[in-house]
């Protein structure tokens, strides 16, 4: 293992002309204006977590389509008044999993939605997939010809609905609400912060999705290789893959957020190579004018796909609290 990608200093200033459909405002205008259609009947049953300080609620919203999408939203069991809130996304091929599985963000302080995968968890189906699609084993290409059917249509759209489920929640503060994951989850954390207004922060980690026209070329780890082998097979279909992927590439997206950002990279990473992220990183909040102080990069420069890992989690732990305040109930 050894780096790989540009030098540190290059990556600093890398930032590729990524295109831009002319209609990307309009088309995700038009998606989440349907999506908002659609009540967003969010329910939350709590559920035996196993845990004497977290409460665990399992969360049903209504999703892209009106279908219903899965969560966990875990709360301290000491709060008084109303929290702020992280909403996760998770990795390539994951789920929410069982309930005590991911606790950080509560046991600081904080409501925690942990969003379900449609198609890639056990609890969340995709009943959108379209008959008759060609794609690669995987997700990236599910329906990658027209992107109306994209298989991150449905993923984006729930995302930004997974936050509209959380601040709906009483527990919470709707003004105090950030974005985070890692690898796909980052990617999806960078889209919703293009697409939901009103975000305080986002951290993503090692993000996924990001600079498709790069990533597709640059690496041959899954699964960004699902894109190359499809074109492989379908070369006529090229020119139309990345068309539909410029609606979804979190490196555009990102650049129409709002919100302080914290970012890390790996840079022996080549499941994401650093290139793409520092493309995302670059990119982010230039539509929105945001402040260079108000994002930042954690490199870690002998770590691959993992990234900072927990060490990373401690400069996250300590950068949101500064943003969002969380009431940390006393330690006895």
């Amino acid at each position: 293992m050894a780096q790989f990608d540009l030098p540190l200093d290059q990556l600093e200033q890398y930032r590729p002309a990524l295109p831009e459909p002319p209609d990307l405002d309009a088309f995700w205008a038009k998606t989440l204006a349907e999506s908002d259609a659609h009540d967003l009947a969010m329910t939350a049953e709590p559920v035996a977590n196993g845990l004497a300080t977290i409460d665990t609620f399992d969360v049903t919203f209504a999703g892209y389509g009106g279908h219903p999408v899965r969560a966990w939203l875990h709360l301290p069991v000491t709060r008084t008044g109303p929290l702020p809130a992280v909403v996760e996304y998770l990795g390539y091929g994951s789920g929410r999993g069982v309930p005590h599985e991911k606790r950080l963000w509560a046991c600081a302080g904080y409501a925690h939605l942990v969003m379900d995968s449609r198609g890639q968890g056990a609890d969340t189906p995709d009943p959108d997939v379209a008959t008759g699609d060609v794609a690669a084993p995987g997700f990236l290409t599910r329906g990658v010809l027209d992107p109306e059917r994209y298989y991150y249509r449905r993923l984006y759209t729930d995302a930004v609905r997974a936050v509209a489920a959380v601040r709906a929640h009483p527990a919470v503060d709707p003004a105090r609400v950030a974005v985070t994951g890692t690898s796909q989850g980052g990617g999806i954390a960078l889209a919703a912060a293009g697409l939901t207004p009103g975000l305080q922060a986002v951290l993503p980690d090692v993000p996924f999705l990001c600079c498709f026209p790069r990533a597709a070329t640059f690496t041959d780890q899954p699964p960004y290789v699902e894109i190359t082998r499809y074109v492989k097979l379908h070369r006529a279909h090229a020119g139309t893959v990345m068309r539909t992927l410029s609606y979804f590439d979190a490196a555009v997206l990102a650049r129409r957020a709002g919100a302080p950002a914290l970012f890390s990279v790996g840079l022996m990473d080549r499941i994401c190579p650093p290139s793409t992220v520092y493309a995302a990183f670059n990119h982010y909040g230039t539509r929105a004018a945001l402040p260079a102080g108000d994002k930042r990069i954690s490199v870690y420069p002998f770590n691959d796909h993992e990234g900072g890992g927990p060490d990373h989690e401690v400069v996250k732990l300590a950068w949101l609290a500064e943003r969002l305040s969380p009431s940390i109930p006393a330690k006895r």
